[in-house]
């Protein structure tokens, strides 16, 4: 059989909150990924998704449990591993093609190599002609765009995505969903995503995994009904409503997928965050 590209196996992880008290994110969590396998995330709020995120990425540690990589033990950022998250974080004094440029430059390749990759993931995402543009000058769909050719950068084998297109207005974003699949199928890469949208998660991933509130334990995963390649027209379809139904029973009360995150994990989980990066 092949290996998991992502293993996880009774993951923890604890924030310090202010006054000293313990917040515990993630308990007990387990989750194999297959590769080229697409995997959605998705849960309440609080209930640790991009912390999970971040502990697959190596920008956080866990407190217990094991977590690999293509079979390696992850111990901290992997070249292997690229990161969207839902905030471009684009440097606003580089152009586009030396912000997509960025990690071949920190990872000592020459210029002409790094220029020339950076042009083939513009052309990739669809900005060749937008290489000289500052990012202010770009809409925010193509902020992140050049965020995602950015994490394809160094040739990572799994790509995660914390809701990369949650500020886009829905028309916007249900098309960038199909060139996120039209992406993933020219990549062949393996993708955990964390969504809120039900319908999204059914439509991009092979199957849903339902986090429950904190601490987050997974508690449910529901697959696909949908065959691949996938169409703008199986948004709409009643296998994919079905689906969303599955999920949507899974996590119980709709009421807290828009209930306002705790305060001071907030505050933690910001904090870890900043002392892993």
């Amino acid at each position: 059989m092949t290996s998991p590209a992502i293993r996880l196996a009774g993951v923890r992880r604890t924030f310090e909150a202010p006054g000293g008290s313990t917040l515990i994110a993630l308990d007990g969590v387990d989750l194999e990924v297959a590769p080229n396998e697409v995997v959605a995330l998705i849960g309440p709020n609080g209930s640790g998704k991009s912390t999970l995120l971040r502990v697959i990425g190596g920008l956080l540690t866990a407190d217990g449990g094991t977590v690999e990589v293509e079979g390696r033990a992850v111990t901290g950022p992997d070249p292997a591993v690229g990161f969207v998250f839902q905030e471009p974080r684009l440097l606003p004094w580089r152009d586009v093609l030396a912000n997509v440029a960025l990690p071949l430059e920190l990872a000592g390749k020459p210029r002409p190599e790094r220029e020339a990759r950076a042009h083939d993931l513009l052309r990739l995402v669809g900005l060749d002609g937008f290489a000289a543009e500052r990012p202010t000058r770009l809409s925010g769909g193509m902020r992140q765009r050049v965020a995602l050719a950015r994490a394809l950068a160094l040739g990572p084998s799994i790509l995660l995505l914390d809701e990369p297109f949650s500020a886009l207005d829905e028309l916007t974003r249900e098309r960038f969903d199909i060139e996120l699949l039209n992406l993933w199928q020219k990549t062949s890469t393996t993708v955990v995503l964390v969504t809120h949208s039900m319908t999204e998660a059914v439509f991009l991933a092979d199957r849903t995994v339902v986090l429950s509130p904190r601490p987050g334990r997974v508690v449910a995963t529901v697959p696909s009904p949908l065959g691949r390649p996938r169409r703008l027209a199986d948004l709409g379809s009643a296998a994919t409503a079905a689906a969303a139904a599955e999920v949507r029973a899974a996590l119980g009360d709709i009421r807290a997928m828009s209930a306002d995150p705790d305060p001071a994990e907030l505050a933690a989980v910001r904090a870890g965050t900043e002392d892993a990066t």
